[in-house]
């Protein structure tokens, strides 16, 4: 009867939606979209809700809310499940499991750094206090902000004095950026009582300056002091390594059944591929096999100041029509007319050098603020060869097409994003591109190759660095002397990686991801069991999500409750 019901409405809805002139909506229901959809709403609330960040009431009220509902999924009946609907509830039950281990991992963290941030409990209790609008004791609040401001005094004096011994440097980095949010949530706490309460003004007005003083003259002590980084210091990079079994636990959750060490050889491999193809396009420009060279005359090809916006856009363009004319996958009409450019800012090129991509693509050209320098590393960067290798990687085919898909199928599959489907996606397509010949040029080979080395060696890099290997300025190193980078660009890459902006299997996504789509592909197409149009439109219009999950979809593997990856899409032997 379900099955009956589902086929009707998904009939009715396509005659409805095609009309209009549209394709038909096929998307077949799903009856775990609405558990995974409030649970998705309840997550929100709560993160709005609780604004201290440090807050042990906020930890437990999350892990209550992951154990709730995956005690719920627990309860269904996986058997009767449809099979997308199965691929729903694994999803949800790997980022549920995911969630609460992320919660003892950040527990552990914050234990790691409770020697530098005693007082932290303080300002989240009168934060969490505001938000359960308690009323307040004006004279009692005064008291503890007196007493607030002495313990930061007497912290900093104890580790000044060698009474609390100096912490790791990755540590007291951490410890630095919490600092600054405790200064913020004790400044949003006060602003809510501060003149619309007199009492509160008048008791609560020189405790609360001398509490923020100390807390913002500790925040520097920490940073020039236990991690080393003057205030002006913009080369510097730190980073916060998270461990082997920690990047274990990440790779389970994404579905890569690889250890790190062998991710590392995968990436050594693909490097070394990459240098081969670097050394014929050489050799055909007349450079034999010092690729360098070659890299160097190419970066040399730069276009003059305020023709860049031109170049990308009759590159977005072409790679629009190449993919349409070899019908490698549907390109809706909307999708092309929308998607626009920005330049971007000097500030931002510092953490990315390169463009970014989405509906809208942000490109890096130098500007007149820029040093001497700075203006010839962005023009070298950025040159024609090297962006149109990446273009398409950043619009259509690539993140502006996911992205327009997203916001119009399975979009309650939301909270599993990956960066594995995101960016495996946009790289896979520099890669079947590549295949199929759409780079003819020896400079353009350049470019392609430049980035697919880029993209092998962010693997080496990260997880070297995540497993305790290398330093920031190794990686560094690695891409100036082995891709061929700016060194004002690599190091703006490698801060970008280890930020805290992205988590610590981001940069490795790329490829990793890509490599996965690819043998799908071969797997597909390759023996003809789909079309290529076929195939991409169907990876399209199911979500940002695990790969395997993808490839579970396509080829109708069954699943069991307790899925554990296995699809070991690269053979090292």
């Amino acid at each position: 009867m379900y099955g009956k019901t589902v086929l009707s409405l998904v009939v009715l809805f396509s005659v409805t939606v095609a009309g209009f002139g549209q394709l038909p909506v096929t998307e077949t229901p799903s009856r775990l979209r609405q558990v995974i959809e409030n649970y998705d709403q309840d997550r929100g609330a709560f993160s709005r809700w609780f604004t201290a960040e440090t807050s042990a009431a906020r930890r437990e009220r999350f892990r209550k809310l992951y154990s709730d509902r995956l005690n719920e999924l627990l309860r269904m009946d996986f058997a009767r499940l449809e099979h997308h609907e199965q691929v729903d509830y694994i999803l949800f039950q790997n980022h549920l499991r995911r969630e609460l281990a992320e919660l003892d991992r950040n527990a552990e963290q914050f234990n790691e750094m409770i020697r530098i941030v005693q007082f932290a409990q303080v300002i989240s209790d009168l934060e969490d206090q505001r938000r359960r609008l308690e009323t307040i004791d004006a004279e009692q609040t005064a008291q503890t902000l007196d007493a607030l401001a002495e313990k930061i005094k007497d912290v900093q004096r104890s580790f000044e004095n060698g009474t609390l011994a100096k912490p790791k440097q990755t540590v007291a980095y951490r410890a630095v950026q919490t600092l600054q949010r405790l200064r913020q949530t004790l400044r949003n706490w006060y602003n809510f009582h501060n003149g619309y309460d007199p009492q509160f003004s008048w008791w609560n007005k020189k405790p609360y300056e001398a509490a923020d003083q100390a807390l913002q003259r500790y925040t520097d002590y920490v940073s020039n002091k236990l991690v080393g980084i003057a205030a002006d210091d913009k080369t510097t990079i730190i980073g916060d390594p998270i461990g082997r079994e920690a990047l274990i636990r990440e790779l389970e959750y994404e579905m890569i059944p690889y250890t790190p060490e062998e991710l590392v050889e995968i990436a050594n491999r693909e490097f070394d591929w990459c240098v081969a193809e670097l050394k014929k396009a050489s050799r055909e420009m007349g450079f034999g096999d010092d690729y360098m060279k070659a890299i160097e005359a190419v970066k040399k090809k730069y276009v003059e100041p305020g023709k860049q916006p031109a170049m990308i856009r009759d590159q977005a363009r072409e790679a629009i029509e190449y993919v349409k004319k070899n019908d490698l996958v549907t390109v809706p009409r909307e999708m092309e007319e929308t998607w626009r450019m920005e330049m971007m800012s000097p500030e931002r090129q510092l953490i990315a050098p390169f463009f970014l991509g989405g509906e809208t693509i942000l490109v890096a050209y130098p500007t007149d603020t820029m040093t001497h320098e700075q203006k010839m590393m962005s023009l070298r960067g950025n040159n024609p060869h090297f962006a149109r290798a990446v273009t398409h990687h950043e619009l259509i085919p690539g993140h502006h097409m996911q992205q327009f898909m997203n916001r119009r199928y399975r979009t309650y599959r939301a909270p599993f994003r990956t960066p594995f489907w995101g960016e495996g996606w946009a790289l896979y397509w520099e890669f079947l591109l590549w295949d199929k010949g759409f780079v003819k040029t020896p400079e353009d080979k350049i470019g392609a190759m430049f980035w697919r080395s880029h993209r092998a060696a962010r693997i080496i890099f990260s997880l070297n660095f995540h497993l305790g290997k290398w330093t920031p300025q190794e990686c560094v190193d690695l891409l100036v002397n082995k891709v061929g980078h700016e060194r004002e660009n690599a190091l703006a890459e490698v801060r970008r990686s280890f930020s805290g902006d992205y988590g610590p299997l981001y940069q490795m996504a790329y490829m990793m991801g890509g490599l996965q789509f690819y043998q799908l592909h071969k797997d597909l197409v390759g023996t003809k069991k789909m079309t290529d149009r076929q195939f991409h439109d169907a990876i399209l219009k199911e979500g940002s999500i695990p790969v395997e999950m993808v490839r579970a979809i396509l080829t109708k593997q069954p699943l069991s409750r307790e899925f554990k990856t296995s699809w070991r899409y690269y053979k090292l032997n």
